[in-house]
């Protein structure tokens, strides 16, 4: 794919600032890609983020710097794949919920044969870690340099107006307006649409 591979200073930014920068960038592994359509922010001092109560041996990545990619195991059933963002040391990451898928497209579908229109191929966090392959070895990789999985903007801006709510599947600051996504998009993940606010300024777990 052609475009233009984003760059450190790009990830170094609050999560909430960041989250809607990363709708329409695409994340790129091996022969396979997908436009990001939804996503969710989380930072230090969120109850619902696993870097709240500190570094321990399993989060150690969102502390590690900006740019890299922060990959768990979630339930015991599947990965999730994060944007480690902020300041070095920060604990902050971006949740990535949905890809439109745009390369790669039968590769994916083995990957996931249970999805049975394109649309579900990469509507879930879990559902498009496997569809591009992504799991434990990739906890660290580095989305601004390297060999693995990074990110690229191909032209495509971000939407002027993205549509935002609550995020999904979490317990703890259930209300804060954290989930961001393409507005109209067939490929964001399911679950409950109640739309907050939409392209406002103001100011999940990973």
């Amino acid at each position: 794919m052609k475009g233009r591979r984003l760059t450190r200073s790009f990830f170094r930014r609050d999560p909430l600032e960041l989250a809607p920068l990363l709708l329409h960038k695409v994340l790129v592994h091996g022969e396979c890609a997908g436009r990001i359509v939804e996503v969710e922010a989380y930072r230090e001092d969120d109850e619902a983020s696993h870097s709240y109560r500190g570094r321990t041996a399993r989060n150690s990545t969102m502390f590690g710097g900006p740019g890299l990619l922060y990959v768990y195991f979630s339930y015991g059933m599947h990965w999730c794949a994060n944007v480690v963002c902020g300041e070095d040391g920060s604990g902050a990451a971006v949740l990535l919920r949905a890809l439109e898928p745009v390369a790669g497209v039968e590769l994916m579908r083995g990957r996931r044969p249970a999805a049975r229109a394109e649309r579900d191929l990469c509507s879930g966090p879990g559902k498009l870690t496997r569809a591009l392959a992504l799991g434990r070895a990739h906890d660290g990789c580095d989305l601004a340099r390297g060999g693995g999985p990074f990110l690229l903007d191909d032209g495509a801006p971000p939407p002027t107006r993205p549509g935002r709510s609550p995020r999904i599947g979490i317990s703890k600051a259930v209300e804060r307006p954290w989930r961001f996504f393409v507005e109209g998009s067939p490929f964001v993940s399911r679950g409950p649409f109640i739309l907050v606010c939409s392209g406002e300024d103001d100011n999940r777990e990973p």
